[in-house]
């Protein structure tokens, strides 16, 4: 750690001299290499959280997708005709929310 520590160092010119470099090396860390660590760690967590989000979005999107699919076999075939509009409603919204996104892809 000590010596990866020196390099990243080296790489912004700073270089620890031979006394209490260790100590010295901790505290440079702090003052020059901190903030770069800490923008560097924050791009890769806005990415990841942002692929989680989209898997969560995209799996979302496909069991919409799946129950639609079941709900209109349901609604042909047994649903009595009251139960009817609550259930357009959702699956409009749905439709709407899938095209969209399918939409996107497309272009």
């Amino acid at each position: 750690m000590y010596y990866i520590a020196n390099a990243a160092l080296y790489k912004y010119h700073y270089k620890v001299g031979e006394k209490i470099s260790h100590k010295v090396t901790a505290d440079a860390l702090i003052v020059f290499i901190r903030n770069k660590l800490k923008k560097s760690l924050l791009e890769e967590y806005e990415e990841v959280q942002q692929q989680a989000l989209a898997a969560i979005k995209t799996d979302s999107l496909l069991e919409n997708f799946d129950l639609e699919r079941e709900k209109r076999s349901r609604v042909q075939y047994e649903t009595k005709e009251f139960e009817l509009h609550a259930r357009a409603k959702t699956s409009l919204q749905r439709a709407k929310e899938f095209t969209f996104e399918i939409e996107k892809i497309l272009k």
